[in-house]
């Protein structure tokens, strides 16, 4: 079982500056990619820049990844003009949830086998999912997600709980997504849209598949440069 105790332990100096690192490269560069790429699906923006709350998550702890992606978003989603209703209902409880999870996980030992056949058939889910609600080019990257976890576990073994908690955290957060946005868009617009399974499905499946390939690429040689260039950061993982 794991133990929540290290988690709760109270922010030291260095974790409140993380923090605000966190929050504030989160802030920045989701501005400015997204002023020079605005795209999106519906309401719920095309966010490469996940990986930055990620990596504060891994080298820093959850709280200090989950928390800086929550506000984080916030202020992004009011910059960039979203409703600050929706960013509290969709944006701040998934990334906190998604990045709080990678955090978690991802320094903890993990049943490896088990976690590869596990998101093998949730990949063939989603592919199934994407092909009906969706396009192929969303299919494909799931695909190719499974292959470079895969991949990047075979090669270089000290990364399999990072990739495991990539894609946990991120399935969680898409799926907040997938729910709460489409609800935001029956009960709190004037549009009143209603709130459909496709609809959801295909939200669910944008967040996942626009995100996950730069959490499972850019994640391992980016934490790896923050270690050799801080190597008091690095932890080691408790045994189970």
């Amino acid at each position: 079982m794991f133990s929540l105790k290290r988690e709760c332990e109270p922010l030291k100096n260095v974790d409140v500056a993380a923090f605000a690192l966190n929050v504030a490269l989160y802030v920045a560069t989701g501005i400015i990619f997204y002023t020079i790429l605005p795209l999106s699906f519906g309401q719920v923006r095309f966010w490469p820049q996940v990986i930055i709350p990620a990596v504060f998550s891994v080298v820093f702890g959850p709280w200090v990844g989950g928390l800086g992606a929550a506000l984080g978003i916030f202020v992004n989603d009011l910059v960039l003009n979203s409703n600050p209703l929706l960013s509290l209902m969709a944006g701040v409880t998934s990334n906190f949830a998604a990045f709080w999870l990678i955090g978690y996980i991802a320094n903890k030992q993990t049943r490896w086998k088990f976690s590869v056949m596990a998101f093998g058939v949730i990949s063939a889910l989603l592919i199934g999912i994407a092909l009906v609600y969706t396009e192929l080019l969303f299919a494909t990257i799931i695909t190719g997600s499974f292959a470079l976890l895969v991949v990047v576990a075979l090669l270089t073994p000290k990364w399999r709980s990072y990739e495991v908690g990539s894609v946990i955290g991120l399935l969680v957060g898409s799926a907040i997504i997938g729910i709460t946005v489409p609800l935001y868009g029956q009960y709190f617009t004037t549009a009143g849209t209603p709130v459909t399974v496709p609809l959801a499905l295909a939200t669910f499946i944008w967040t996942f598949s626009s995100e996950i390939p730069f959490l499972l690429a850019l994640g391992p040689p980016i934490i790896e440069a923050v270690y050799r260039a801080f190597p008091n950061l690095k932890k080691e993982k408790p045994r189970e």
